[in-house]
């Protein structure tokens, strides 16, 4: 019997919180799954069982994005691989919390190497194996568009990779298509209380945060959309209308 062939999709990120919903959903419509992670061994474990379960093949890589050695070597990992990469999916970040005045270089610069930079060099070395076509998703926030004081490096690490979305996409076009998934409040962060996050969705015009699951449509819309590239599509419940 032939072996079946899977196109081959990249989730940076994917051992939790969105980065699994993306893998998930990425495996539903056929893909084989790539899935990087870095500290989270276990929680990779795990969502390499569910997405194992779906009938794809996954295999998880791990690699600090902000060394490029590392990413070097997650590449490797992909060329021996008997799949094509169709799908990138930048969704490793992180989200130091700290007030402009007492940000620190160190914070500011791990800030911009996991979300602007790797996903920049991500995409090159991407692109150099879409050779018959792809998709390249980063994910932003709906927060690169406003003035996040508590977030400094974050929010501007975003807005800038939104721009590195546009200009990407003008670059890979034609084969390749870039765009970006602006999740609003879906997930709290770690260092938020119950009350400041029931506070911000209760000032929502939809009233309730997004489920992962919502946030995941997006990157299958982006799939089968082929005339889509260079946008940004913001999944935030009206938090934008605020």
């Amino acid at each position: 019997m032939a072996r079946k062939e899977y196109p081959l999709a990249l989730v940076t990120g994917g051992a939790h919180r969105l980065g699994r919903a993306y893998a998930l959903a990425l495996a539903r419509q056929g893909y084989a799954i790539l899935l990087h992670y870095h500290h989270s061994i276990e929680k990779a474990t795990t969502t390499v069982k569910e997405v194992s379960a779906l009938g794809v093949p996954v295999h998880p890589t791990q690699a600090d994005l902000a060394d490029l050695t590392s990413i070097e070597s997650l590449f490797s990992d992909l060329d021996a691989l008997p799949y094509h990469l169709k799908v990138l999916v930048n969704s490793a970040a992180i989200m130091p919390r700290a007030h402009i005045h007492m940000l620190s270089a160190s914070d500011w610069d791990a800030a911009f190497a996991l979300n602007l930079r790797a996903p920049f060099l991500l995409a090159q070395r991407a692109a150099k194996r879409m050779g018959d076509g792809g998709l390249i998703v980063n994910v932003t926030d709906v927060g690169a568009q406003r003035a996040w004081s508590g977030y400094p490096a974050y929010t501007v690490s975003k807005a800038a990779l939104e721009s590195l979305t546009r200009v990407l996409a003008r670059a890979y076009a034609p084969k390749i298509r870039v765009n970006a998934i602006a999740p609003g409040l879906v997930l709290p962060p770690e260092d938020t209380s119950a009350e400041e996050w029931e506070r911000l969705v209760n000032r929502l015009p939809l009233r309730r945060p997004a489920t992962v699951e919502e946030i995941a449509a997006a990157l299958e819309f982006l799939l089968k959309n082929e005339y889509i590239t260079g946008q940004t599509i913001v999944v935030d419940g009206g938090y934008s209308l605020l």
